[in-house]
């Protein structure tokens, strides 16, 4: 009798029961857009004739790749970075969120010196007061590998980087911080990313759907 008495308490129950905790898919989807960080953002250029570091933050245009058209060929390593908290103003990422899904969007001012540019992006951690010679070489976190073309020159590429943004959170990164450089199998390639604060439409971009 109190067997049966309990069994039918939990069947009233079952529904409330079932609505209090909720599977992470059934939460609703929140969409969160972070343009980057301007003044962290930059380049450096390695010299390998004269084997220095020439490190560019804050401009209009990051640069990656090796530029053919310079006697001593540097090559270029762009970074960028997207604070997570909302501090410059833009949608937060909470630290607690399941991730959905994330874009990174860039305006491609350059391709040069080939057709297909394969291109390695890192998920990476430096200072966003200023970039070091360090951070050029420094070991990635996590790394996956796209390619960009020379028809994506005057146009706006989006990359999944989903895995990139979960690694990230799992860290507990206050920034999402990526760097693009030439794979290091590739010989040519060039390429420039726009990065004009005053230009939000063309400002790099990082979407991330998440679920609390």
């Amino acid at each position: 009798m109190r067997k049966l008495f309990l069994l039918c308490i939990l069947v009233i129950l079952a529904p409330s029961l079932a609505g209090c905790g909720g599977s992470t898919e059934a939460r609703p989807v929140v969409t969160a857009e972070i343009l980057s960080d301007h003044p962290a953002d930059g380049d450096i250029a390695f010299d390998p004739v004269r084997q220095t570091f020439t490190i560019t933050q804050g401009v209009d245009t990051l640069f990656f790749g090796i530029d053919d058209l310079d006697p001593f060929i540097p090559e270029y390593r762009a970074f960028l970075t997207f604070p997570l908290d909302g501090s410059t103003g833009h949608d937060a990422v909470p630290s607690s969120a399941t991730i959905v899904s994330a874009t990174l969007e860039v305006f491609i001012n350059e391709v040069s010196f080939a057709l297909i540019v394969p291109t390695l992006l890192d998920l990476v951690v430096y200072p966003i007061s200023r970039l070091r010679a360090e951070d050029y070489d420094s070991p990635p976190l996590l790394t996956q590998a796209i390619d960009l073309f020379a028809s994506d020159q005057a146009n706006f590429v989006s990359i999944d980087i989903t895995f990139l943004m979960r690694e990230a959170q799992r860290l507990g990164l206050a920034d999402f911080q990526v760097r693009f450089l030439l794979d290091l199998a590739a010989d040519f390639g060039f390429v420039g990313i726009e990065n004009l604060p005053t230009v939000s439409i063309t400002a790099p971009l990082l979407i991330v759907e998440y679920r609390f």
